[in-house]
């Protein structure tokens, strides 16, 4: 039941500053043009400094056996994703977008962070990258309708990727460890920013929502119970079956189960497509996983 109600109480914690997000917008203190300057603040500065606060800690040779099985459980999960959302939303653009990609960096990493501590974000820090990388390839080719082969500079040259690299040295060579007190204090300070502005975010994209249609939509609810649930529930049974000890699994799950990402209204905007549909995707599940995360999380403490 402990982990049941740290996950409660961390989300009533996102939920409020999502709640002064939505009142920020609708009172004109954050235009959509100002939450789009901290969304790219937060992916271009915060989130890497995340990923690569998580690996400010000792080697060795465990950590990096267990951060190698991180990585290929992160593959496996994600192609469960991308495959069980293809066959649901083939013809369906945004839906499969949606339905594959979690919000695992502005609403996984803090909720990990929150409930497991900050060392657990090492575990997750391949899933966050592999997921952002695939977005900016299989995704962006759903989101268009076609097939594109984007540049290994395009590919390797993004924030979470320089992050990830960037994390991975400081940690083999020793050196995150040994940061100096100025250097530690910064970096960490960075790192707090992130479930604020995350969900500040998010509730900006809420605000400009109608709620009727919000609420009303069947069609959101359905694909809602695919990224909450039913990708939730085929990821658990993968865990299930692997014999993954430490806190991996349980932090791999909570970014699985996450909502819709919102990066899917940004590609849609990018591309032509509905983004105020996309926007309501993200707005409902991230409202939906104030309840089905907890039940996640009870779930877990069950199976696993």
């Amino acid at each position: 039941m402990e982990l049941v109600s740290l996950t409660v109480r961390q989300l009533c914690i996102m939920f409020i500053y999502l709640a002064m997000g939505y009142a920020l917008f609708r009172l004109g203190v954050i235009t959509a043009n100002g939450s789009r300057e901290i969304a790219a603040m937060l992916v271009k500065l915060v989130i890497p400094a995340v990923i690569v606060n998580s690996f400010c800690v000792e080697f060795s040779t465990e950590k990096l056996r267990a951060l190698g099985v991180s990585a290929g459980v992160s593959a496996a999960l994600l192609a469960l994703a991308i495959i069980t959302a293809g066959l649901l939303y083939r013809k369906r653009p945004i839906e499969n977008f949606a339905a594959a990609f979690s919000n695992a960096g502005f609403m996984g990493i803090p909720l990990v962070q929150a409930v497991l501590g900050e060392g657990a974000v090492f575990y997750i820090a391949p899933f966050v990258a592999l997921l952002n990388f695939l977005q900016w390839t299989y995704g962006v080719d759903v989101i268009k309708n076609e097939r594109t082969r984007p540049s290994l500079k395009k590919l390797l040259w993004n924030p979470l990727a320089v992050g990830l690299i960037l994390g991975l040295v400081i940690f083999v060579t020793g050196l995150g460890s040994a940061l100096p007190v100025l250097g530690r204090t910064v970096l960490v300070g960075v790192c707090g920013l992130n479930t604020p502005l995350a969900m500040l975010i998010l509730g900006v994209y809420l605000a400009q929502e109608d709620l009727r249609r919000l609420f009303t939509d069947p069609g959101l609810y359905l694909l809602g119970a695919v990224r909450l649930v039913l990708i939730p529930l085929l990821s658990l049974l993968v865990l299930w079956a692997l014999p993954v000890e430490t806190d991996a699994p349980l932090a791999l799950l909570i970014c699985a189960s996450a909502p819709v990402g919102a990066n899917v209204a940004v590609y849609a905007q990018l591309h032509g497509k509905d983004c105020s549909y996309a926007s309501r995707t993200v707005a409902l599940s991230t409202l939906m996983s104030l309840v089905t995360l907890p039940l996640a999380a009870g779930l877990v403490q069950r199976v696993l």
